[in-house]
């Protein structure tokens, strides 16, 4: 069994991925994508409600259940979340190009 990093040296994209795929993997392969979307949708969901509430510790738990069915769904996709997010938002913003973000806030960059 793999230990986890020390929580004080973080803990990269690269790593959580393969935590999860470790972890979760097969259960997630047999679930498949639209599934893995559906309980993925449901956590956003209950990220809604957490955000409503005076409760930060579930705030973050529910924002690391987010995290955890997005990286489900990346790793049944072959999606490298770390390349992808790197390759879109690793220079500047991907609507202006330019840091900080000059686009309307009005609108999504």
């Amino acid at each position: 069994m793999n230990e986890p990093p020390p929580a004080e040296l973080g803990l990269t994209i690269e790593e959580l991925q393969r935590i999860i795929a470790e972890t979760y993997g097969a259960k997630d392969a047999a679930r498949g994508d639209v599934a893995t979307f559906t309980w993925f949708i449901e956590e956003v969901g209950e990220l809604a409600t957490a955000l409503r509430e005076d409760d930060h510790e579930a705030l973050a738990a529910e924002m690391a259940d987010v995290l955890a069915w997005l990286v489900s769904l990346a790793n049944i996709r072959g999606v490298e979340l770390a390349a992808a997010v790197r390759r879109k938002y690793g220079h500047s913003c991907p609507g202006c190009q330019s840091v900080p973000c000059q686009c309307d806030p009005t609108l999504k960059p």
